[in-house]
């Protein structure tokens, strides 16, 4: 027989880590960006997500985000690699480039597709910074 101890205690502990558990499975970056609910992100579900925080991260809409404007998702020497023009912004194709690259480091089975291990990796995190 269960006391009541027992009993209030395991309540309490469900109520209060499901909602923690729901938020982490809400915010997971698969549950975000995967469109065709597969469990995974292909290159066009990361280029759509990376395509909205573009959009997002260029608030006077002059179609380039410079240092400022990218928030520290690049160092400087990433900025600078990734700008083929040297004119010290990224346009979105510049951009979209560095993310499929990323992509590709996260990918190292060459499946096409990161599940949630490759994204934990430390390239599927730094492809992460270009998402959110």
């Amino acid at each position: 027989m269960m006391s009541r101890r027992y009993f209030v205690l395991m309540l309490a502990a469900v109520t209060f880590s499901a909602p923690a558990w729901a938020a982490s499975r809400r915010n997971s970056p698969i549950k975000l960006f995967d469109t065709d609910n597969d469990g995974t992100l292909d290159l066009a579900e990361v280029k759509k997500a990376a395509t909205a925080l573009f959009a997002k991260l260029d608030p006077d809409h002059d179609g380039t985000l410079d240092a400022r404007e990218l928030r520290g998702r690049l160092s400087a020497k990433e900025l600078a690699a990734a700008d083929p023009d040297h004119d010290g912004t990224l346009t979105l194709n510049e951009y979209l480039a560095v993310v499929e690259q990323r992509f590709n480091a996260a990918n190292p089975d060459k499946d096409g597709t990161l599940d949630a291990k490759e994204l934990s990796s430390p390239a599927g995190r730094a492809l992460l910074r270009l998402l959110k």
